[in-house]
């Protein structure tokens, strides 16, 4: 961001709150850009047969994890983790239930995970190419590879 979307000034580094945030230096319009992080739920989807991981057409050959995406606008994070279910899996989600908030500042985000069971048959959408079922007892020792956030959030859901 270089200009100020109210006034159009250039921006500038000037302390807020003890942080140097992008601000507009008049001091009539006042815009200071936060940069909120963005809100993403993740999802531990439990089927009679495991735990689904996917894989996004996207990444690397072999990286699979867990059910993910973004709130819309007035959606609550359970009601965005049961459709995002449903949209990449064609599941029917029941039983949802918080496990935590991990933020995941190197992307600027706020990570809201689940535990939900699912049932019917699995159809993945466009997004994804690959799924795996994993038995809940092997999740322990299953490689996530670079995924850190999804190895802690695995292993705080085991640990409960």
């Amino acid at each position: 961001m270089i200009y100020c979307p109210l006034c159009t000034q250039p921006l500038r580094l000037m302390p807020h709150d003890a942080v140097q945030r992008l601000s507009c230096p008049d001091n009539d319009c006042g815009f200071v850009f936060w940069d909120n992080p963005v809100p993403v739920v993740v999802g531990i989807v439990e089927t009679p047969k495991g735990v689904v991981l996917a894989h996004n057409k996207a990444w690397p050959a072999g990286l699979f994890s867990l059910i993910s995406g973004f709130l819309e606008s007035a959606e609550t994070p359970q009601a965005a983790i049961e459709r995002e279910t449903t949209e990449e899996l064609g599941l029917i989600t029941h039983n949802t239930a918080l496990i935590g908030f991990y933020p995941l500042p190197e992307q600027n985000q706020l990570i809201i995970a689940f535990h939900l069971r699912a049932d019917g048959t699995i159809t993945l959408n466009e997004e994804l190419d690959a799924f795996k079922t994993i038995p809940s007892r092997q999740l322990g020792d299953y490689d996530f590879g670079p995924l850190t956030l999804t190895r802690r959030l695995i292993d705080d859901w085991l640990a409960a």
